[in-house]
């Protein structure tokens, strides 16, 4: 085992301590980069090359930027493809606009703007830098766990059962609330009542019984509910239509009398 020097191991390999490096250790020449701008795509590059040349976004010079958007995609397309294809992607839309904007432009009608083959392009910039900041603004916001910590302090004492005092006023709250509720299922049973209409016949009869004529309003009660009332209309319409009695009127809004039928001896 190599002398350990200061206790301290340049390195572990596979779990064992390494205090020297292997005589035929070979590090290649790209082993370590080291990136001091970090983009999180295409439009982050651009607009972070925007800003640094202080170019108006509204008006962008679409060949400065797309010759510092290129010499940046080619750094990255030999160490790692699979991030270029994105950036690629861009290039190719950013070389199309340039190419657009060398051709004339279309004819349009009178007191109409040509289309500016940019305005799609700025308005992704614009909406993403938008995205950003607000992103910007939250990440300022304090978290819990990266910026502050809960306070959690355990305190051992002893604890006397109290029970809470009970006042006049709870105590009338309370049966008001039993009273509600008792209302809410209480039951209500509806009875069914047989009424005849033959025998509510007979009784009308009755009543007419020596008597020449008795006034309509007579021949109900109303104390006996709206049930019986019915049951007497209704046996009052049967004797009407049986011809057993004879219902008259003087003239227009006159009292309404009913008489027997008047039948020859």
């Amino acid at each position: 085992m190599p002398e350990v020097i200061d206790q301290v191991a340049l390195a572990r390999l596979y779990g064992e301590p390494l205090f020297a490096l292997p005589q035929d250790l070979y590090i290649p020449p790209d082993a370590l980069e080291v990136f001091l701008e970090a983009f999180e795509g295409p439009l982050d590059l651009l607009l972070y090359l925007i800003r640094k040349q202080n170019f108006n976004i509204l008006d962008i010079p679409m060949a400065g930027l797309t010759r510092q958007y290129l010499t940046y995609v080619e750094e990255i397309r030999g160490r790692n493809l699979e991030l270029a294809a994105e950036y690629l992607l861009m290039a190719a839309m950013l070389i199309e606009i340039k190419s657009r904007m060398l051709l004339p432009p279309k004819k349009v009608a009178e007191g109409q703007e040509a289309e500016d083959p940019r305005a799609e392009l700025v308005r992704r910039l614009l909406e993403y830098e938008r995205i950003k900041l607000a992103a910007a603004r939250l990440n300022a916001v304090p978290q819990l766990g990266r910026d502050f910590l809960t306070v959690q302090v355990y305190v051992e004492q002893s604890l006397q059962l109290r029970f809470p005092e009970v006042n006049v006023a709870d105590l009338e709250q309370a049966w008001r609330d039993i009273l509600q509720r008792a209302k809410l299922v209480q039951h209500h049973k509806i009875t069914r009542e047989e009424l005849s209409v033959r025998e509510h016949m007979s009784l009308v009869l009755k009543k007419l019984q020596g008597r020449r004529f008795v006034e309509f309003e007579e021949l109900f009660d109303a104390g006996n509910g709206p049930s019986v009332l019915v049951v007497t209309f209704i046996a009052l319409l049967e004797l009407a239509k049986e011809t057993l009695i004879e219902i008259t009127q003087a003239e227009a809004f006159a009292p309404i009398y009913v008489r027997l039928a008047y039948s020859p001896a």
